[in-house]
């Protein structure tokens, strides 16, 4: 019932990033409805304070919004999710080269090793 966070980041933090990263696959579509607090309470094994705060924090940052009376809701701003998504990605790409770096790779090493790696998983028929 309850996930696995990570000791070194808030738990909300967590509980926002693992929102953000359905937004931006898809699998929570713009004016969709989250679950209510005390639902994802339940569902991730937390303090109903918790999400409240999750919850204030997507606010803050625009990818929700709460409607009185209603719930809380995906944004129907296409731009902000999109700009989401470019975030994320940026995010992950930052930390791939940051520690790629840190093993000593070259940026022309980092390029041609995801273009080893891209045309090996085509090969392979996976996606």
């Amino acid at each position: 019932m309850g996930e696995e966070f990570q000791a070194s980041k808030p738990i909300y933090m967590q509980i926002a990033e693992k929102i953000n990263q359905q937004i931006a696959r898809g699998d929570l579509l713009p004016g969709n409805k989250l679950p209510s607090v005390r639902e994802m309470a339940i569902q991730t094994g937390v303090n109903p304070n918790t999400i409240q705060r999750t919850y204030s924090e997507l606010e803050r940052m625009e990818i929700v919004e709460t409607k009185r009376g209603q719930g809380t809701f995906v944004t129907e701003n296409l731009s902000l999710i999109k700009e989401l998504k470019i975030k994320l990605q940026m995010d992950i790409i930052e930390a791939f080269f940051i520690n790629m770096k840190e093993l000593g790779f070259s940026e022309e090493e980092m390029v041609s090793g995801l273009e080893f790696y891209i045309k090996r998983k085509r090969e392979d028929g996976d996606d």
